[in-house]
């Protein structure tokens, strides 16, 4: 049995999938609620989400960077989907620092019952960047499941 790659597909599934579930089903609904709800909602995420994405997503890269350097002495296709799994992850993780933390940082001091007033397009910015997040993970997780049905 192969325990990493094992431990790699599970890390990797729930991450990309709680983010993916978030973006594609959770938001959308959040979207609709007033201002001061909308605000708390957010504000409780980064409670829940901000204290375990940050290390389950760490956690994607080195695993996935990982499983890619394990069988590094392998050629043609398989190589190149190891890597572009790890390159996802990796991207997804360098999004995420870059953008979205920031914007985590501003949205956790805002007060609910005065939003800034351009939270709306703030909290617009932060969901195309969750959105581009939550692809790069789905796709690293693919390409990760792929090239262990090659294997």
């Amino acid at each position: 049995m192969d325990i990493l790659g094992f431990i790699a597909l599970t890390i990797t599934g729930f991450t990309a999938c709680a983010e993916f579930g978030s973006y594609a089903f959770v938001h959308p609904v959040i979207r609709q609620l007033p201002p001061e709800h909308h605000i708390r909602v957010e504000q409780g995420f980064l409670k829940t989400f901000g204290r375990v994405m940050p290390v389950l997503m760490t956690l994607c890269v080195i695993l996935a960077i990982s499983y890619a350097a394990k069988l590094n002495n392998a050629e043609g296709t398989a190589r190149i989907i190891r890597w572009g799994s790890a390159v996802s992850f990796i991207a997804a993780l360098v999004s995420t620092i870059i953008f979205n933390v920031p914007i985590n940082l501003a949205t956790n001091r805002w007060d609910a019952d005065k939003p800034p007033e351009k939270w709306k397009e703030t909290g617009s910015r932060w969901e195309f960047f969750q959105g581009l997040r939550s692809w790069l993970l789905l796709i690293g997780f693919v390409l990760l499941c792929l090239v262990m049905t090659l294997r």
